[in-house]
């Protein structure tokens, strides 16, 4: 056991919060570990440390750089188990109830009500055991160009994930942010043909974020939609750049975009209302967002904010009792009015196989 997961487990053990990451396509995993068990939150975005934000909510987690020791470590590839094909048994009723949650959207949008729903549902799997260690590294392994994380807090729980999107990365005035959307299963990106439901889909995402950036920033640009590979997982990407006006505006600029149409829909306000009714359960941080927070890791570097959309994501719950210990899986997809209900709920088995890969 390296010194970085020697810290994680005596962390554990005194139940102080930690978080673990790794950046896309990068060799090594930043840990971060709180020095005490309070929950700070985030005030006016000025703040400097780590951040994971709920899908509903003002009160946004902060892990103060004050109280943080940092540890970094390279990342060694391991001989671990990786499962490639993950068996599903099919829960008729979980399929019935999402499919009806979409044709609820679909009518909703031919109602006139929005263009757009991000829909999801919540997967509950028992663990024989889980090991903090062992699940991250298979995470590393299987998703190098996600970023990837654990993150806990006794007050808030142990949440994981691999997701493929960034909400937003700003250094000086610089900003970056990506319009993603539309799914297939990956057999090739090479060949792969969209259709117009995956392209409206993915348009939708691009123009709610052209609109709402407009008054906080200048010279913006604009990528061509190109696919992007995901795990098992193909998606449409749109590169978004701008400079900001100021850096007061950091705030501002995460309040328009959060939550983006990729994980609550278009007009955004609507879509939302519709998500908290309809749903049935509580999203908690799954569609939120996590990340360094004008963070600055090294002397003389310009402070940082790298900010990633909280998605393919599970909450682990370990209880005194092995049997009782779970994983609860949140997954989810964007309806259009073009959507096929029991399609949907199939892209939503295909997303829950990036966490249960892991957790085999």
């Amino acid at each position: 056991m390296t010194d970085l997961f020697l810290k994680v487990k005596t962390h554990q053990e005194q139940n102080l919060p930690f978080v673990l990451y790794s950046k896309p396509n990068k060799p090594f995993i930043v840990g971060l570990f709180q020095d005490n068990d309070h929950l700070y939150t985030v005030g006016n975005f000025k703040e400097r440390g780590f951040v994971f934000a709920p899908f509903e909510g003002e009160h946004i987690v902060l892990f103060p750089e004050e109280h943080l020791k940092i540890i970094t470590e390279h990342f060694q590839s391991e001989a671990l188990r990786l499962s490639e094909n993950v068996f599903y048994e099919m829960d008729e009723k979980a399929k019935s109830d999402f499919e009806h949650l979409v044709e609820k959207g679909i009518s909703a949008i031919n109602a006139g009500h929005f263009q757009k729903v991000v829909l999801s549902r919540k997967e509950e799997i028992a663990l024989e055991t889980f090991d903090v260690e062992t699940t991250f590294k298979k995470m590393l392994l299987s998703y190098p160009s996600a970023f990837k994380y654990v993150f806990y807090h006794p007050k808030v729980g142990m949440w994981m994930g691999a997701t493929p999107e960034q909400l937003l990365k700003v250094k000086d005035f610089d900003i970056e942010t990506v319009a993603l959307a539309g799914t297939k299963v990956n057999k090739g990106k090479e060949h792969t043909v969209w259709k117009s439901k995956e392209q409206e889909e993915q348009q939708y995402v691009t123009q709610f974020i052209l609109e709402n950036i407009k008054s906080f920033v200048s010279e913006e640009v604009v990528s061509s939609p190109y696919t992007v590979e995901a795990g098992n997982l193909l998606h449409i990407k749109t590169d978004i750049s701008a400079k900001l006006n100021e850096k007061s505006d950091l705030g501002e600029v995460l309040k328009v975009l959060h939550p983006t149409p990729a994980v609550c829909g278009y007009p955004k306000l609507i879509a939302k209302d519709f998500i908290l009714e309809s749903e049935g359960y509580d999203r908690e941080y799954y569609a939120g967002f996590l990340g360094e927070l004008n963070m600055n890791f090294a002397i003389g570097k310009s402070e940082c904010s790298d900010l990633y959309v909280n998605l393919r994501c599970m909450k682990i719950e370990i209880a005194s009792n092995a049997a009782m210990t779970k994983a609860s899986l949140y997954i989810g997809c964007g309806i259009t009015k073009d959507s096929d209900p029991e399609k949907e709920f199939l892209e939503t088995v295909n997303k829950s196989m990036t966490m249960k890969k892991i957790l085999n």
